[in-house]
């Protein structure tokens, strides 16, 4: 790794750095805004005045915004998130209860669909132009345009309601049987995957394309080796940038698309519990849950972006 590209590559984690900080102020600041009063709501309307206002000072809540900023992102990198407002427990504590059950969802989304996107990206490529390249891509363009809670709706009411293959609800359970877990996680996993795999097929046929119309790779072609064997061999690996950062834009919508997806399939994971502090007016943890969203995206984006210039070919010169 030559300078430059070490160079470029900091300079992206530095800017990644300074960018999650102003999402860290972006959240505080629009969940402070949130209407009514987190106080009086936990106290309820018969509350006295008084009452209300010491719980506000016991939480925090009388102090300036900016001071209770500082305080909160002063906590945050010590690894102190606060306590919930609702029950008065340590925000790390419930939230850790969650985090399992979205990444395992989010992994098994992304096992499923890396796999089937490469293969329909480099079989739409190899057939550029034929019937089956077509099919896939107006395939993939159909499926991208419709949004995940229209795919999910129309899941449940096929497959759980009318057809009773899969349930409804996805309280999934560790004791359950494979074909159990496999019922569980068969239609979030399922819609999920729908755009996922849409948009890293379409870039990763574009990437193999690019590679099939270069010089080298016709040359390899002249020499009598078979269309599958120079991609594999030639094509594949010299699209691997493109590709690995096609896979990694893919996956960062990943976790736009599960808040979407544990709300409409009662799934117990940390997006969930995320809505339910919103309605609750627990701000900690609405803080705590954006912000691990917001890493996690901003990870993938930065991994997208060190794929690029790891594998530019023009910077390894």
């Amino acid at each position: 790794m030559n300078q430059l590209i070490l160079f470029l590559i900091l300079r992206r984690i530095g800017s990644g750095v300074v960018t999650l900080f102003i999402v860290s102020a972006l959240v505080f600041f629009i969940t402070s805004l949130l209407p009514g009063d987190a106080a009086q709501q936990l106290l309820g309307q018969a509350a006295t005045p008084e009452t209300v206002a010491a719980l506000r000072e016991q939480l925090g809540l009388n102090l300036p915004i900016w001071q209770r900023y500082f305080v909160w992102l002063g906590g945050m990198l010590h690894g102190d998130f606060g306590l919930s407002f609702a029950n008065n427990m340590p925000v790390s504590q419930l939230v850790s209860q969650r985090i399992p059950a979205t990444f395992q969802l989010a992994g098994i989304t992304t096992l499923v669909s890396v796999p089937l996107a490469v293969i329909i990206g480099i079989t739409a490529a190899m057939k550029r132009g034929s019937l089956i390249d077509r099919i896939l891509v107006v395939g993939t363009m159909s499926v991208v345009a419709v949004p995940e809670f229209l795919v999910a709706t129309v899941c449940v009411m096929v497959f759980a309601v009318h057809l009773h293959w899969f349930p409804a609800m996805s309280l999934g359970s560790p004791n359950q049987d494979f074909l159990g877990y496999l019922r569980v996680y068969a239609l979030p996993v399922f819609t999920l995957c729908c755009v996922i795999i849409a948009q890293m097929a379409r870039m990763t046929r574009s990437a193999i394309i690019n590679q099939l119309d270069s010089s080298y790779l016709e040359m390899t072609l002249l020499k009598g080796v078979s269309p599958l064997r120079a991609v594999l061999r030639h094509a594949l690996p010299n699209a691997v940038g493109p590709i690995a950062n096609a896979i990694s834009l893919s996956l960062s919508y990943l976790f736009g698309g599960v808040i979407i997806i544990e709300t409409i399939f009662s799934y117990p994971g940390l997006a969930s519990q995320m809505v339910d502090a919103v309605s609750n007016r627990d701000l900690p943890i609405v803080q705590l849950c954006v912000m691990l969203f917001s890493t996690c995206y901003l990870l993938l984006l930065l991994l997208a972006d060190v794929a690029t210039i790891a594998f530019n070919p023009k910077l390894k010169q």
